[in-house]
């Protein structure tokens, strides 16, 4: 992985894509990305906006998935009808750590409450961020698309559209940033995809909190091995 765009390079980026569709934003990021470009999900709802857009753009792009093992059952049977209806390229990375030994050696996914947060972010880098760094790591992209937007938490509000990733030192694009809620809705009916409700990330806990994979600490983590 690398970083090959400069700071003036990456706000020359956002200005110009600020009034491009999603769809040109992916086609500009994969031509980018010299056959280097890769698509990150976790089936949480509306992500099946990003996956058909990179997927119009390159059918065969590798679909990055972190797959922690506490995904609740209607989030697999999502994940399963998006692979089938997309033909998605999954390349899924597991925990080197089973759900049922984590449960066994730490007590399962922790509760989202305030006392828990060293839990929760212990959760995060052995479930979570040691298999997605390790399949970032395989997969060595140039750019790395993601479904991040501004709307989502306070966090996210603080990026943009091209941003240089120091967690995992590529260039990360999300070309729905700019987008809101019945934006994805509109984009959905459109083009006839599924959404599934049913998501809860314990590794975030909950929707305005990060699990470190786009958070200063995530890197941290990662680097230093923590829980692992």
């Amino acid at each position: 992985m690398f970083n090959n765009m400069t700071s003036d390079q990456i706000a020359k980026a956002n200005e110009e894509l600020r009034s491009k569709t999603p769809l040109e934003i992916v086609r500009w990021a994969v031509a980018q990305a010299n056959g280097r470009a890769i698509v990150s999900t976790n089936y949480r709802p509306y992500e099946a906006v990003m996956l058909h857009l990179a997927t119009q753009v390159q059918a065969d792009i590798p679909v990055l998935w972190a797959d922690h093992g506490y995904n609740r059952a209607a989030t697999y049977q999502h994940a399963e009808t998006l692979k089938k209806l997309l033909q998605l390229n999954i390349k899924a990375f597991v925990p080197k750590m089973t759900a049922a030994h984590y449960d066994a050696a730490f007590g399962g996914a922790p509760e989202p409450t305030a006392e828990n947060e060293a839990l929760i972010k212990n959760f995060s880098a052995v479930m979570k961020l040691e298999p997605f760094a390790r399949g970032l790591k395989e997969l060595a992209p140039a750019i790395w698309l993601t479904a991040l937007r501004k709307v989502q938490n306070p966090n996210r509000a603080g990026l943009d559209i091209v941003v240089a990733d120091e967690n995992f030192n590529t260039i990360k694009v999300s070309p729905l940033f700019y987008w809101s809620d019945a934006d994805m809705e509109s984009y959905l009916k459109q083009n006839n995809l599924p959404n599934e409700w049913d998501y809860f990330d314990p590794a975030k806990a909950d929707d305005k909190r990060e699990c470190g994979l786009h958070a200063a600490w995530g890197g941290k983590a990662v680097g230093g091995g923590a829980g692992v």
